[in-house]
């Protein structure tokens, strides 16, 4: 068994994790949510999906994430037209040599914006999603493992589904989270508008962190205790997704058609973790849990059409769940 951080990790962690949350403060205005949910994947090694219209900040975001912690940044436009290797990268003949050189293509990156994923056909999503998973990928008979850390941040478009390819259900939920942003206050607008006045036209964060720093960091998770009875409690939630009807939530079994895979209940305990770190603890505790539990869920459980006709929502489903399972 490994043993919980000590306060020293858990003060270099959080002193850290602190700075690069300050710093993107400074470059994106009224998008806390974002800006928490940005750390919780990246130091759990996990990837983000984000759905939210245009201009909310969502390529801003990763860019100054990657400035910030002195790493590369790749974006990948997603089109109808996009081929697997346009992602991957792809084998070259040189005439002078006679010979195949490798193109890496753009997710050799430390961060990589997959913009409009939705816009892409199925079999350039699996590449990215393949990638995503091993952290590795295959050009020609060779194999090359991605840059550590290694994140993606991939963005949906609410709006204007004409022409689109939603992800793969079976596939989306090997996104460890996926975060739905809306428009600032009139407050927040005022500011950016303040902010941007007085712009420089090419910005970059200021690097307060290193790769090493993340990865250390990754590892200091993965000690942050958690207690049997939590995981009973969430494994608990996770099969209430599945066979609602067993855990008296009987309004939800013609509302839920597909519940949770594990893959959900692993992401809770990475990410409940995260929170528990963030908050300066060494162990996680229920309300740990609960924070997060929109964005573990809402994209890893399918509504009934009935359910969707009638405007029921996933959040609607999930707070029903939390609402029944008993807090240990």
């Amino acid at each position: 068994m490994k043993q919980p951080p000590t306060n020293e990790q858990l003060v270099e962690a959080s002193e850290v994790l602190n700075k690069i949350t300050t710093e993107l403060s400074r470059h994106i205005i009224g998008q806390e949510m974002l800006i928490s949910r940005l750390v919780f994947a990246l130091c759990a090694k996990g990837h983000i999906l984000l759905e939210g219209v245009p201009g909310l900040a969502k390529t801003r975001s990763i860019k100054m994430l990657a400035s910030s912690i002195d790493s590369t940044f790749k974006r990948i436009q997603f089109t109808p037209d996009l081929l697997p290797s346009d992602i991957t990268g792809n084998l070259v003949f040189n005439p002078k040599e006679s010979s195949y050189i490798v193109k890496k293509g753009p997710v050799f990156a430390n961060f990589v914006l997959a913009d409009e994923i939705n816009r892409a056909p199925a079999k350039v999503q699996s590449a990215l999603l393949e990638a995503m998973q091993e952290k590795q990928v295959t050009i020609g008979d060779t194999t090359y493992e991605l840059p550590k850390p290694f994140f993606v941040l991939a963005t949906q478009n609410p709006i204007e589904q004409e022409g689109t390819y939603p992800l793969p259900e079976a596939q989306i939920d090997r996104f460890l989270i996926k975060t739905v942003i809306t428009y600032p206050t009139l407050q927040e607008e005022l500011k950016i508008i303040d902010l941007l006045e007085d712009e420089p036209e090419e910005i970059t964060a200021k690097v307060v962190a290193h790769t090493k720093d993340i990865e250390k960091i990754q590892n200091i998770t993965e000690q942050v205790y958690i207690d049997p009875k939590l995981k009973e409690y969430i494994a608990a939630i996770v099969q209430a997704t599945r066979t609602p009807g067993n855990y008296g939530l009987n309004e939800l079994t013609q509302t839920v058609q597909f519940g949770s895979s594990p893959r959900g209940t692993l992401a809770f305990m990475k990410v409940s973790k995260i929170a528990a770190l963030l908050a300066g603890r060494n162990y996680v505790i229920p309300e740990d849990i609960r924070e997060v539990r929109h964005d573990v869920l809402r994209h890893r459980l399918i509504l009934s059409y009935e359910a969707e006709a009638e405007g029921v929502t996933t959040e609607w489903a999930i707070d029903k769940i939390f609402e029944k399972i008993p807090v240990p």
